[in-house]
């Protein structure tokens, strides 16, 4: 046994409170703070993001319901980080402020769906998280908006990303996700990781303590990524996190 081991075992062993243990302590207090990890999303999401591409400098991300570009933000770390991607967003304040502090980025102000044409936006007010195209969302909104919708396969398409692969996929549009999925030719651009809003119909009140994890495993949002080859790997209050089959089996990863 070295010296450093002897002092420790006879100071931290002790029942005694000594000055050792004093700056024992403090220094492991220190330690930690560099350690401590900022998370921008509303539900730590990018943590899981940034532990899974850890290796990878630069990627493409797409934020379908992305509305600050940094507050509850779940691709502002990985554009800290050097990664570039597609924002979108129903709202016009959003994605101007997505132009001043991502300029990187190709940020669109439209809704999305699994065609193109016109639909019915149940709209509450400006800058709503809750301004939906899900009719049975939106049965409390103000008033009805004719507006324009698209794909999301058409949106990459038309943007600087056309033919690349995605790294991660982020959506959050109020119970309408699974038309966006429906327009989102998943297999060509291959996401690694997918995060997914998913509100249980059957809550009382929108908390986590009122979820069901059997009405996951039921919804059409579940059954279509496991159809897709996807896994189901974390779920963090209302947005459920699928890995591609590549990333789940690639021990290298």
């Amino acid at each position: 046994m070295n010296f450093d081991e002897k002092i420790k075992n006879k100071y931290l062993l002790s029942k005694k409170f000594n000055l050792f243990k004093l700056f024992y302590y403090i220094s492991l207090k220190i330690k930690s703070l560099s350690k401590i990890k900022k998370s921008y999303s509303g539900n730590h999401v990018d943590l899981i993001a940034e532990e899974l591409f850890k290796n990878k400098k630069k990627g493409i991300y797409i934020d379908v319901g992305c509305r600050h570009p940094f507050i509850s933000n779940n691709t502002y770390k990985l554009y800290k980080k050097g990664w570039a991607g597609i924002n979108i967003d129903l709202d016009f304040t959003f994605i101007d402020s997505f132009n001043f502090y991502r300029p990187k980025d190709y940020n669109i102000q439209i809704a999305i769906s699994d065609k193109i044409g016109t639909q019915q936006m149940y709209f509450h007010h400006e800058r709503s998280s809750i301004n939906t195209l899900e009719k049975t969302r939106g049965h409390r909104a103000k008033e009805t908006k004719n507006i324009k919708i698209t794909t999301l396969d058409n949106v990459i398409e038309n943007s600087k990303f056309s033919d690349q692969e995605i790294d991660f996929v982020s959506i959050d549009v109020e119970g309408y996700e699974l038309n966006v999925l429906k327009g989102f030719n998943i297999k060509k651009y291959k996401p690694k990781m997918l995060t997914i809003e998913y509100i249980d119909p059957t809550m009382k009140k929108e908390e986590f303590y009122h979820q069901n994890i059997d009405n996951i495993l039921n919804s059409d949002v579940y059954k279509f990524m496991k159809d897709n080859d996807y896994h189901f790997v974390q779920w963090l209050h209302s947005d459920l996190i699928f890995v591609s089959a590549d990333v789940f089996f690639d021990n290298n990863i």
